[in-house]
């Protein structure tokens, strides 16, 4: 488990490329027949991968070595959405089948979880985040009719899209993640623009969907000092609360967003304008 650091912005500023990478950046979560965890200081998310084959990939009892506790999710709630083919994620016995492009809520206290796909030669992609909890709260599916869509943007501007908000307080009750998936239309390539930040949370990105020979210049740093990480498909980059975050692709791509910090007010952004970017 790769452990990602909490950055002042002014260390941050000073980094290089490399630097930056290093701790903003995690690829190599999605690795077939493995489970793959990276642990960040920034609200204390963790991430998780895992690609089964022909047999269910278990949550490691060792992560419990990271959050102190008797078992992961003994004081974590956790959300789940498969960008693969069609699998099931088992929560202490009882399975929830997850349909490509669905998601799965976990609350505090579940012990045993476990990821399996329906069809090893089409293996499921499991991508989820875990944020402390202070409640139990009950497993919920929730489709994408369920996931509250909502349009936003214009072709006009390369920034039409789709969010789908499957972790919202209107969809299902969780303790503090927001999690959803957000799909370009056709022919826009700017996701989140223009750009905000939001002090009070922090946020990271799956990028997925994307040809092999694309990739996305993802925006980063305070506004008067922005920064950019260049990301393949299936890809993380965590943003810190004081970062602004937004990206820009060179083909089409999808990505998931999740959010963990002091409140669950989507709409808690600080905008800022294009023209005040340097």
């Amino acid at each position: 488990m790769k452990t990602l650091p909490s950055l002042h912005p002014d260390h941050a500023r000073t980094l290089d490329t490399a630097g930056l990478r290093e701790n903003f950046h995690l690829p190599g979560l999605f690795e077939e027949g493995r489970i793959h965890l990276a642990y960040s200081h920034e609200d204390r998310l963790i991430l998780l991968g895992a690609v089964p084959l022909g047999e269910p990939l278990a949550l490691p009892g060792d992560v419990a070595k990271v959050t102190g506790t008797n078992f992961m999710l003994e004081r974590r709630e956790m959300g789940v959405i498969n960008i693969g083919a069609p699998g099931t994620v088992t929560v202490d016995g009882t399975s929830h089948a997850l349909d490509h492009r669905e998601a799965l809520y976990i609350g505090a206290g579940a012990r045993d979880v476990s990821f399996a796909s329906d069809d090893p030669a089409r293996p499921a992609r499991f991508y989820a985040n875990s944020a402390p909890a202070h409640r139990a709260l009950p497993v919920t599916r929730i489709t994408r009719e369920e996931a509250s869509p909502v349009t936003l943007g214009d072709r006009a501007t390369n920034n039409e899209r789709t969010i789908y908000r499957f972790l919202h307080p209107d969809v299902v009750e969780t303790c503090q993640l927001l999690m959803g998936l957000t799909e370009l239309g056709q022919g826009s390539n700017w996701n989140t623009f223009p750009p905000h930040l939001h002090d009070r949370r922090c946020e990271s990105y799956l990028y997925f969907g994307m040809e092999p020979e694309a990739v996305v210049f993802h925006m980063m740093g305070q506004p008067d000092e922005t920064r950019h990480i260049v990301m393949c498909n299936e890809e993380v980059v965590i943003s810190p609360p004081w970062s602004i975050h937004c990206g820009c692709g060179t083909g089409s791509y999808a990505f998931i967003w999740c959010m963990a910090g002091e409140n669950q007010t989507f709409e808690d952004m600080d905008m800022i304008a294009p023209a005040g970017l340097a």
